[in-house]
């Protein structure tokens, strides 16, 4: 009992480490960039040694890998708490891709999952890290739809990559100023042309 009372303190002072450095490290990402963000000041920022930073992170790139995942984590979180209150799969197709383009709203995350991502770790990595998280939902919800038949049969990995890129290009226009409302409606008609009653009209 008191060998476990005195490591729980040592893993809690462990984690706010680490949730300080991948703060910090988001921030300094954000404001100026990977290639131009040095792991002296990140330390700094977060008031931490070296030594902090790099017993929990191999290198700067794998501080960021944890920085992306936690983003994508953040925003597979918020799909899934909006679908969960929907009436039907359906719907909670549709509200988990409002909960998606409202997630990536959040400063600084469109550009650090659609743009400094992939350019840092690469498409593979990233793909990974999506379908882990955010893709996984969509391929979860549209496989569940499929299956009590409120949409269309149709491959459901093609269809997950290609609707994930609509959204992920439309996340980007929001956050360049676009129209979200506009958005919005356009991507509910693209699902809406997946039911059984509308799916095979022209």
């Amino acid at each position: 009992m008191q060998e476990q009372t005195r490591r729980r303190p040592n893993r809690e002072r462990s984690d706010e480490s680490r949730a300080k450095l991948l703060a910090a490290a988001r921030d300094h990402f954000i404001e100026k960039g990977y290639a131009a963000t040095g792991t002296p000041e990140i330390v700094a920022a977060a008031g931490l040694t070296r030594g902090a930073l790099y017993h929990h992170f191999a290198d700067k790139e794998a501080l960021f890998r944890a920085v992306i995942t936690a983003e994508a984590a953040a925003v597979a979180a918020d799909i899934e708490d909006e679908a969960a209150g929907s009436a039907d799969v359906f719907e909670a197709l549709i509200n988990g891709g409002k909960a998606f383009l409202s997630a990536m709203t959040v400063p600084g995350r469109a550009r650090l999952l659609l743009l400094d991502g992939p350019a840092v770790l690469g498409r593979s990595a990233m793909d990974e890290i999506d379908m882990e998280h955010g893709g996984r939902t969509l391929f979860e919800g549209l496989t569940a739809a499929m299956e009590t038949g409120q949409i269309i049969q149709v491959p459901a990995e093609p269809m997950a990559a290609l609707l994930s890129a609509a959204f992920d290009r439309t996340a980007l226009a929001i956050a360049e100023g676009g129209d979200a409302e506009a958005y919005h409606e356009v991507l509910e008609l693209l699902l809406e042309r997946l039911r059984p009653e509308t799916g095979h009209t022209s």
